[in-house]
């Protein structure tokens, strides 16, 4: 951002913003203009606009930003990583999977998004209920270490997660954009990112201290970041790309992590209205969706009492 003041009394301030890691047309069309106003203002911002930042290119400035962001590992008070009685750095992993984003590509015809050389592809049985009731075939638990190197394929590959593993998931984006991935269930720690490959090597740049805790993360264009994962929570989870054209393509996997233990109390009861369908469906219970509707209906009027609102609001002004 930039802006003009008076450093003498408050006054209003321009704003112009423009965005990164887009070419070059595209970036001149994005730049946005705003006027930053406080209450006690003595004057409205004035002068030529402020010039856009010209770092649109600047991979370096927005990689190390991300690598400044640490944990406070000094303060008190609850958090995911208490060091001292849980110091991430120096755990066994167990496992580790490097998976690989690449520009879509066709297959069988059609336009597919990829993840390690395959494309995801939902089954109608959900995978969760299809261990419950031990169907089989809606999955298969072969979803590859390292990237495939032959021709991409559809399929409904997981990752089979060890109970109380710790897991390392490298992140590898072959694409000209930012990916943001995210992993449902879990909050995994973000040790370390940098352009280009990641090899073995790249393992000596980790941070194995204070990393941030988080369930989400950015993967820079030709880039890569390193993630570690406690696997202590029993379920299927989603891991996926939050690109939605990506991640509507089949840009996703699953982890299944499962307690072996034969008294599993590792894990919350099915719910009685759990929603059956596929090769279950014949379970389907009847649903009560009275209160849904009712909610459903006040929601909508609820939206509308808003909008008239904002609607009196603005005429006020004009």
């Amino acid at each position: 951002t930039a802006g003009s003041s008076n450093y003498y009394t408050v006054t209003d301030y321009y704003i112009v913003a423009s965005a990164r890691f887009v070419n070059e047309t595209t970036w001149q069309r994005v730049t946005g203009v705003a006027v930053l106003h406080y209450t006690n203002s003595k004057g409205k911002a004035s002068g030529p606009l402020p010039d856009p930042p010209q770092d649109q290119f600047d991979r370096t400035y927005s990689m190390n930003q991300a690598r400044s962001i640490r944990w406070n590992v000094s303060a008190s008070g609850a958090r995911p990583n208490p060091q001292g009685s849980f110091r991430y750095g120096s755990i066994n992993v167990t496992e580790v999977y490097v998976l690989e984003n690449k520009p879509p590509v066709t297959i069988d015809g059609k336009r597919r998004s990829t993840l390690s050389g395959i494309s995801f592809a939902n089954p109608a049985t959900p995978i969760r209920l299809a261990d419950e009731y031990k169907v089989k075939g809606v999955y298969k638990l072969d979803f590859p270490t390292r990237p495939l190197t032959g021709a991409p394929r559809i399929g409904t590959s997981v990752i089979n997660g060890t109970y109380r593993g710790f897991m390392e998931v490298i992140l590898q984006n072959n694409e000209t954009k930012m990916h943001t991935y995210h992993m449902s269930g879990y909050a995994f720690f973000v040790v370390g990112m940098d352009y280009g490959v990641w090899t073995e090597n790249s393992r000596g740049t980790y941070n194995k201290w204070d990393g941030v805790a988080r369930s989400t993360t950015q993967v820079y264009p030709g880039a890569w970041t390193a993630i570690l994962i406690s696997l202590d929570n029993v379920g299927v989870w989603n891991l996926r790309t939050e690109n939605l054209d990506s991640w509507y393509l089949g840009q996703e996997t699953y982890v299944r992590v499962v307690n072996p233990e034969p008294n599993n109390k590792t894990e919350f009861p099915m719910p009685d209205n759990a929603l059956f369908c596929g090769s279950l469906s014949k379970l389907q219970k009847p649903q009560d969706t009275s209160v849904a509707t009712s909610i459903k209906y006040r929601g909508l009027n609820l939206v509308y009492t808003s909008m008239l609102m904002v609607s009196a609001l603005i005429s006020m002004f004009y």
